[in-house]
């Protein structure tokens, strides 16, 4: 991927997560044979394709195009090796082509803005669906077919397509200018995807539109330059209970010198949450599954209730970022201890407290703001690495396109609110790695001793 150099306040992101031709099957296998994978109806998610409005978006950005060719591929796979070299190549092809498009690389094959993030997810649907109703010509067993998902989830989703520089070797991988590599920081963020579509399935995300248009890009900051890598994550719990958020951020964290999970919250308003909690609260996901727990961990036993943000959160929030205020938000929700009803405590948990809520609710924006922070600190990087959650506005389309039933899909102060927002987390990145000079080597030699 080439090579991006942008300075603060340029685009514009969103996530509300926290409030809210297939070919001829072969003959039965033997007895003893592990089972072969049928063909499965298609999820919830990706049932809405249908709908007119992610028909809409498929066609108005190009990318109603990528389905076929993934499914052309598939077709012609003779064996389980060679569709899961079909799987990387178009999902990390999805991936690098939404990054493209959102940063102004080659033809926008469509009327739809560039900074939209909704063609990456509705593009992604259309390729799982192609692969969850696949009935190869050869024998393919289920867990076979869901290493292939797997694959499809990591590279359409730019998590193996992290490209860190290495520090006095210069810009290595996607991006590489021949710029030497010393005292460049290394920044990892995370967005989501689009989310509540059964409320208005037009929503986009503004942390997901964030993701696409900082991945690979180089931010000046007062402190010298900073690379920036990206992921999306999706809005599933059963994703997360099976640990997609450690094992797509494990061997990062490390290595970075800030890592910041993105989110869309509040009306208005960035938040940069102080605290995070240990509890889902049940608000379905986008396959329209609840859940309503303790948030599952390996080693449940050492698992703490809360987990705390180490960005410089009083910097953020007193810097001019953009045109949206920034707070610190240090309100959770607690049982206290000896207690069994929940209340809300403004300023954090009290010693001994159960969660309810972290700053962030008790969604999924909370649980990978949880998941990161507590693998940070499983990492032995607490006191070294700065890492947090940032909430940002509600991604609101303009006066007079609000009711979703008759709404159309994009307007100019929908495009300009989207601008905006990721312009200011361009901003938030710079001043939060100024204000942070973690110990570089002592993080890595306590990584490498846990």
């Amino acid at each position: 991927m080439s090579h991006t150099r942008v300075r603060i306040g340029v685009l514009g992101l969103a996530l509300v997560a926290g409030l809210a031709a297939p070919v001829t099957a072969t003959a039965a296998p033997s007895a003893t044979a592990p089972a072969p994978a049928p063909a499965a109806a298609p999820t919830v998610e990706e049932r809405r394709l249908d709908g007119d409005v992610p028909q809409e978006i498929l066609r108005r950005s190009g990318f109603a195009a990528v389905a076929p060719v993934f499914a052309r591929g598939l077709g012609r796979a003779g064996s389980y090796r060679e569709a899961r070299r079909v799987v990387a190549r178009e999902g990390s092809a999805l991936w690098r082509r939404a990054v493209d498009r959102a940063q102004g690389r080659g033809p926008a094959r469509g009327d739809l803005s560039r900074d939209d993030d909704r063609p990456l997810y509705w593009a992604r649907l259309t390729m799982t669906r192609e692969l969850r109703t696949w009935e190869p010509g050869f024998r393919l067993t289920e867990r076979q077919r869901a290493a292939l998902f797997g694959e499809l989830e990591r590279t359409s989703r730019g998590q193996s397509d992290i490209r860190l520089p290495h520090g006095g070797s210069g810009l290595t991988g996607k991006g590489e200018d021949g710029r030497t590599g010393t005292g460049v920081k290394r920044v990892l963020l995370t967005g989501f995807d689009p989310f509540t579509l059964d409320r208005d399935i037009r929503i986009s995300n503004p942390s997901g539109a964030a993701a696409l248009a900082l991945d690979g890009t180089v931010i000046d900051t007062p402190d010298g330059p900073a690379r920036v890598e990206t992921a999306v994550f999706p809005v599933r719990w059963q994703d997360f209970g099976e640990g997609a958020v450690e094992r797509a951020l494990r061997a990062y964290l490390p290595r970075v010198d800030l890592f910041t999970t993105v989110s869309q919250g509040r009306v208005g308003r960035f938040d940069v949450e102080r605290t995070n909690g240990a509890w889902r609260g049940g608000f379905p996901d986008n396959d329209n599954v609840s859940r309503t727990e303790t948030v599952p961990v390996a080693d449940p036993a050492s698992q703490p209730q809360w987990t705390t943000t180490t960005l410089p959160y009083e910097a953020i929030a007193a810097a001019d970022t953009g045109r949206f205020p920034v707070y610190d938000n240090t309100s959770v929700t607690e049982i206290p201890a000896g207690d069994s009803e929940p209340v809300v405590r403004p300023n954090g948990p009290t010693p001994g407290s159960t969660a309810r809520a972290g700053g962030g609710g008790d969604y999924l924006s909370n649980e990978i703001a949880y998941r990161a922070t507590l693998l940070r600190d499983r990492l032995g990087l607490h006191d070294s690495l700065p890492g947090g959650h940032v909430h940002t506005p509600v991604l609101e389309f303009g006066v007079g396109n609000a009711d979703p039933a008759a709404g159309a899909v994009t307007d100019p102060a929908f495009v300009r609110n989207r601008l905006d927002i990721v312009a200011q987390v361009r901003a938030i990145v710079a001043v939060a790695v100024s204000a942070s000079e973690p110990d570089r080597a002592d993080r890595t030699g306590r990584a490498d001793r846990s």
